[in-house]
């Protein structure tokens, strides 16, 4: 016989094997448990001829339901070695329609025989009787017009609805091709196992899949590994001495660095309670010893496959997270984190009046000039080299950079959210900012001086455009800082007269006296002394 005719020959047993569970067995159980009741209801009120009839019949469902449960267990040792299987289908047709037959036949006789007319529950429950050996005689035909073709299951419109569905279920499922072990997705897999044959011959087959093998002799040994390694599965043994496998399985799940690996019990308890045990405590599977290679193979297979999408997906998830650290970082450069979190709550409209605030406007003194007699590079590079010293001493001070315009830079002190030193902290920045001018300057060989001049009071804060936001102050208070400014002297920091109220006698500062302002008129100013 060829190796294709053998493979259709044991498809062709699994569907007879598939078809007697799920369409014979059961209707035949239950025409004898039925035969049961009519003779325990016959007892007394039926002569002796016709409960011997019922025995008869009882003896015959006694026999399908003994035959059927012996064909189910191993329908292969049923056919004699000279029979092909077209022949060994006809004995078994005749051998199970032979007790069906004398049932049905049975039932007629009796039913002829008792009076007519009349409601007798016997002749209900006898017809009845009959028409369930009438289906399941239907249902062995149907069945045994199965025939191979192709290698696959032959199209009959006679068969039963119920047949159909089996044989459609069997013709989806075409065999196994097994891959080469060098296109396998090679894996590193831990066997643990106390038997050491087992050990080596699970390690020899996973091997020859291409995977990476490592095994341990007991329990304590497959933590240790499974802790220290980075494995993408394991096969674990339940029975084993010291610490069993089930205990294994839950310290596995316990701890944080293993309780990823996907693990397949491989045990020789087929109870449902252990297999369902192992399933709660987060096994991916349980396979009953001795397995079914192929089984196992495809347990593996499908393990695998569900953790490498795990995989896939976390790795994504992190993906999107950096993505995101990455957005809200570009996002926080433009506004100050307070405001970020209000827009994420869904503020359309962002407009705060802030009742008091300071302002500080730095500008580079002499730098426009110096700008037409540099190259771009070497302007681009001195103020990127500025205002990053400038940056960073306002994450220091935990002050809110508002904006550069030109060489100058605008800092606000007491927004997005109150503070009540704000006047305090941008006094602190003032000299710095002095200070890493004159240092970048000399760096680049530029003797340069910066001034600064700083207001107090209320202003308008918040986000404009839809675009390109831009967090941003207005009000007078904006408008005086910026006079006090540009009313400075190189070098030095000027404050208003509100600001020098808001420092109380924390600063040291000097009385410049009342300088005209244009636009504001005559104020009273004065300057920080820087030690």
């Amino acid at each position: 016989m060829s190796e294709s005719s053998k493979i259709a020959d044991e498809r062709l047993s699994h569907a007879l094997t598939a078809f007697l569970r799920q369409e014979v067995q059961a209707p035949a159980s239950a025409v004898t448990d039925f035969l049961e009741m009519i003779i325990e209801d016959a007892r007394g009120s039926q002569p002796e001829q016709f409960l011997d009839d019922l025995n008869r019949m009882r003896s015959a469902s006694v026999q399908l339901n003994a035959f059927v449960k012996t064909l189910i267990a191993d329908s292969s040792s049923q056919r004699r070695r000279e029979e092909d299987f077209e022949a060994f289908h006809r004995r078994l047709r005749h051998d199970l329609r032979t007790p069906l037959n004398a049932i049905k036949g049975y039932s007629e006789l009796l039913i002829e025989d008792m009076p007519a007319g009349g409601a007798d529950p016997l002749r209900t429950d006898l017809t009845k009787l009959k028409e369930s050996a009438d289906q399941l005689l239907g249902q062995i035909d149907a069945m045994m017009r199965l025939a191979r073709q192709d290698g696959g299951i032959a199209e009959d419109h006679g068969r039963t609805e119920q047949f159909n569905v089996v044989a459609e279920a069997l013709r989806t499922l075409q065999p196994l091709d097994k891959a080469p072990a060098d296109a396998a997705r090679s894996s590193h897999i831990l066997v643990v196992d106390d038997n050491a044959s087992n050990r080596d011959v699970l390690e020899r087959r996973l091997s020859r899949e291409g995977h990476r093998v490592a095994t341990a002799v007991n329990g304590e040994a497959g933590l240790e590994l499974a802790a220290a390694g980075d494995f993408d599965l394991i096969l674990l043994d339940l029975i084993m001495p010291r610490m069993s496998g089930f205990e294994v399985l839950r310290r596995l799940k316990a701890s944080e660095h293993t309780r990823h690996i996907p693990v397949i019990v491989i045990s020789a308890l087929d109870e449902i309670d252990s297999a369902v045990r192992c399933i709660e405590a987060g096994a991916e599977d349980y396979l009953t010893k001795p397995f079914n290679p192929v089984l196992l193979r495809a347990r593996i297979a499908a393990s695998l496959e569900r953790k490498w999408l795990r995989d896939r997906e976390k790795k994504f998830v992190v993906d999107l997270e950096d993505e995101k650290g990455r957005y809200e970082g570009l996002l926080l450069n433009i506004l100050p984190r307070p405001i970020v979190e209000r827009m994420r709550n869904g503020e359309a409209v962002i407009a705060d009046h802030i009742a008091e605030a300071t302002i500080l406007f730095c500008d580079v003194v002499g730098f426009t000039a110096l700008s037409h007699e540099l190259p771009p590079t070497r302007t681009i590079e001195f103020l990127g080299a500025t205002f990053s010293a400038f940056d960073r001493l306002v994450a220091e001070l935990k002050v809110e950079k508002i904006k550069t315009i030109g060489d100058a830079y605008m800092v606000a002190a007491g927004v997005p959210e109150a503070q009540p030193d704000h006047a305090e902290r941008i006094t602190v920045l003032a000299p710095r900012m002095l200070n890493a001018v004159r240092a970048v300057g000399k760096e680049h060989k530029l003797k340069l001086e910066a001034r600064v001049g700083i207001h107090t009071g209320p202003i308008i804060a918040g986000v404009i455009s839809t675009h390109k936001f831009v967090y941003d102050v207005w009000g007078d208070t904006v408008n005086t800082a910026s006079r006090m400014e540009s009313h400075s002297l190189p070098g030095r920091i000027q404050l208003s007269a509100a600001t020098r109220k808001a420092l109380g006698d924390r600063f040291k500062v000097e009385r410049r006296g009342i300088i005209e302002v244009k636009g504001k008129g005559k104020m009273e100013t004065f300057f920080l002394k820087v030690p």
